[in-house]
């Protein structure tokens, strides 16, 4: 004698059960916050940051809502299967013992399989519209170098460069040395300059180790591997200072190798070019520069004025 199955009364309480829950948690999503609802990843108010993080977000969160769905479907199977199949009181009978069942095991290899290929495919198709890069000669050019532990930006339409050093104690730094109240900037880091609504292409380089140019809110980043040069282009879209920093463990100081991005409109961007113009910086930075180049510079010029 089998284990009775369970009433119909019971699956219509489970199957109920299991539909309000999964009217909660939609409620629940179309009710939640912005940041909730951009999956906790870095946003402003003002809107999209670039014109790739709207499709980088849908990415993101629809990953997260598919997962979800197969969550509730799998938390659902498991509850009604101890529901269901429990032993009763007057059940004295073992369960039938079957050693497989061929059509659930395709099935549980055949979906996964097939969930995996669905991700890869928006994944693949994201990316690649993500990384492609045009043609048409109207972009404006940005070479980023890493090194240990800082940045330097050669704006090579313009012939002109700007450098930087790293932060010995970054956890000094508070709300009184953030640029413009933005969090994780300060006035001691180099400022990379960026014009708004204008597609930038990156050229990313290393001097030394690999590094990762990061800029948070821009929800892309990149290795910057030594004798290798990586290429990327974006536009900003919002005007704002937003933190950078170095996404890959680079050495003892990499906690330091921050710097700050200011999107501007077209008249500050040529502004801040002429500046570093008339302080003379022009030409571009090598990559065979040492990373205490300008300690030295400063130590002979003490020197000389002693």
């Amino acid at each position: 004698m089998h284990s009775k199955p369970p009433t119909r009364t019971r699956r219509r309480v489970l199957l109920r059960t299991t539909a309000l829950t999964a009217v909660v948690a939609l409620l629940a999503a179309g009710c939640a916050s912005e940041t909730v609802q951009r999956g906790y990843l870095p946003g402003h108010p003002g809107g999209e940051v670039t014109n790739q993080t709207e499709r980088i977000t849908d990415l993101w969160v629809g990953s997260w809502i598919a997962a979800l769905i197969v969550g509730v479907i799998t938390w659902s199977l498991i509850l009604w299967c101890v529901a269901a199949y429990r032993k009763r009181r007057d059940d004295h009978q073992l369960p039938v013992q079957t050693r497989y069942h061929m059509p659930l095991e395709i099935m549980y290899t055949a979906v996964p399989v097939m969930m995996v290929l669905v991700l890869f495919y928006y994944t693949d198709r994201d990316m690649s519209a993500i990384r492609e890069l045009s043609d048409d000669g109207d972009e404006v050019k940005i070479q980023v170098i890493g090194k240990q532990w800082s940045w330097d930006f050669n704006y090579l339409d313009d012939g002109v460069w700007d450098t930087g050093q790293h932060l010995l104690d970054p956890g000094s730094q508070g709300d009184a040395e953030a640029l413009d109240g933005a969090p994780g900037t300060s006035d001691q880091l180099p400022t990379l300059y960026l014009p708004v609504g204008e597609r930038v292409e990156f050229t990313v380089d290393s001097r030394d180790v690999i590094h990762s140019f990061w800029i948070p809110a821009f929800l892309y980043k990149i290795d910057m591997i030594p004798g290798r040069a990586n290429t990327f282009e974006v536009t900003p879209t919002t005007e704002g200072t937003f933190a950078g920093k170095c996404a890959e463990l680079c050495g003892e100081f990499h906690s330091g190798m921050l710097f700050n991005v200011k999107v501007v409109d077209r008249a500050e961007y040529d502004a801040h070019i002429e500046e570093l113009r008339a302080a003379g910086q022009t030409g571009e930075l090598g990559l065979d520069l040492s990373r205490d180049q300008y300690h030295r510079v400063d130590s002979a010029t003490e020197g000389a004025e002693h």
